[in-house]
């Protein structure tokens, strides 16, 4: 049970940086579209795609993490700030929430600004969330304890 909780802690870790680099690309993507006008293109999906998928499977590999852990040893999730296993899990939700309407919402928008505007403003939204909900007094990777 050990070993489980390393490697599905380890690849949490491992897929924070990829979820940072999928919302970056989407955010590049938008901004430029905005600013250029172009339309918007199947090559312009991907990114966010990509950016759900990430932030999808950092969701799950969380609730794994938070199920195998228990709620009656969480102290040991939260280290010197107990309180923040809640704020964690609520932002990582949220997270999740907004990177998803960034895709419904860019998907559905009519006309090709008001999807890279939809794309754009959600993403920004998912990644303050995300980047308020990472722990950064733990190690930036784990598995090297760095």
């Amino acid at each position: 049970m050990a070993t489980l909780y390393v490697v599905l802690l380890t690849l949490h870790n491992i897929n924070r940086w990829l979820v940072l680099l999928a919302g970056v690309w989407t955010l590049f993507r938008g901004y430029s579209g905005l600013s250029s006008g172009r339309a918007f293109t199947p090559a312009d999906h991907r990114p966010v795609g990509a950016f759900v998928g990430t932030v999808s499977l950092q969701l799950v590999l969380g609730l794994l993490l938070y199920g195998l852990l228990g709620a009656q040893n969480i102290q040991v999730f939260a280290g010197a700030r107990p309180s923040f296993q809640w704020e964690h899990l609520g932002l990582g939700v949220l997270a999740a929430v907004f990177a998803t309407l960034a895709s419904a919402l860019s998907k559905r928008a009519g006309g090709n600004l008001p999807k890279f505007r939809m794309m754009t403003i959600w993403t920004v939204l998912s990644l303050v969330v995300a980047l308020a909900g990472i722990p950064w007094w733990r190690p930036l990777l784990r598995l090297f304890n760095l």
